[in-house]
């Protein structure tokens, strides 16, 4: 999926991109290499956070190296955990939207909702700024059922995809008003970074000292220069398990395999593995997945609880 997003930020699109600039933790870096090299991006800068800060933080640094090139150039922000299907909407989309993001706008893109889903958070649009471009009128949490399928009755509701167009100085004013420590924080890490082989490997000392708090929270929800562009464009967040398993190709058996596996009258599992051989014989719906962190086994409807495994450890670490 990583290698996935930085195709729809390649120099052959429709709309011009420039450098990708990678932000992740340390012990991804290599595998963010190993994927840059295969689709043959030499050009990009890596930044290497200490400690995970949640994702204000993160895009106020990337606004920062930003504004040291060109401070009025746009910025896409695409997690890389998702999957697009019709990149050419999101393509559009940013189009549509390049005015309201010179204008100062913090621009989210939001995806057209199929169905009443209760896993998402939820944007409702105002006024119209321009063809396709609203106002931002409200963010919703995640809804009960009912109150999502009056979202969907309503028609000015759409999933929230965390995608945000911005300009870096626009961004950086915003954060600066509503989330100054944030700002400061990663201005210092910043400064303080050690700049090495295309990676900036952020200061800790400095970094940590940053709220841990989301851009929707820092600076989305406070801000009253928030748009919004609805998008059909084939999207989905894969946050757990099952969706990996609903999305990927399977054997006849509606398996999932990947790595050292050996299946044996076994159906609907997803398992993933490193390097441990991994057998499962006679047994249905279980997601395994085996890491050099540690070993994973669960039924695939309880993947939304694999925090609870995360947190165990983490207390007992």
């Amino acid at each position: 999926m990583f290698g996935q997003t930085l195709q729809r930020v390649a120099a052959d699109q429709v709309v011009r991109f420039g450098e990708p600039l990678v932000i992740c933790g340390l012990n991804h870096l290599g595998p963010v290499r190993e994927e840059l090299a295969r689709e043959r991006i030499n050009n990009a800068t890596i930044v290497l956070e200490p400690k995970p800060r949640n994702t204000a933080p993160a895009l106020a640094v990337a606004a920062l190296i930003q504004a040291e090139r060109d401070p009025e150039a746009l910025m896409l922000v695409l997690p890389a955990d998702h999957v697009i299907t019709r990149p050419e909407n999101l393509h559009k989309a940013c189009l549509d939207a390049c005015a309201a993001a010179l204008d100062g706008r913090i621009v989210t893109f939001a995806v057209t909702p199929t169905a009443p889903e209760t896993g998402y958070g939820y944007i409702k649009r105002g006024e119209a700024l321009a063809e396709g471009v609203f106002a931002v009128e409200a963010f919703r949490e995640k809804p009960d059922v009912a109150t999502a399928e009056g979202y969907l009755a309503d028609g000015h509701y759409a999933w929230n995809a965390g995608i945000f167009f911005f300009k870096a100085s626009a961004f950086l004013a915003e954060l600066n008003t509503h989330a100054p420590a944030v700002l400061s924080a990663a201005r210092e890490a910043l400064a303080q970074s050690r700049r090495d082989a295309g990676c900036i490997y952020l200061d800790e000392a400095a970094f940590v000292q940053a709220p841990s708090i989301s851009v929707d929270y820092a600076v989305m929800e406070p801000t009253d220069l928030a748009a919004v562009v609805p998008v059909d464009m084939g999207w989905n967040d894969v946050g757990s398990f099952l969706t990996l398993w609903e999305l990927a190709e399977k054997d006849p058996s509606a398996n999932v395999a990947h790595g050292p596996t050996a299946l044996f009258d076994t159906q609907g599992c997803l398992i993933r593995s490193e390097t441990i051989p991994v057998a499962l014989i006679g047994v249905e719906d279980l997601v395994v997945i085996a890491t050099a962190q540690g070993i994973l086994v669960m039924n695939k409807d309880r993947a939304q609880d694999v925090r609870l495994a995360a947190d165990a450890f983490k207390t007992k670490n």
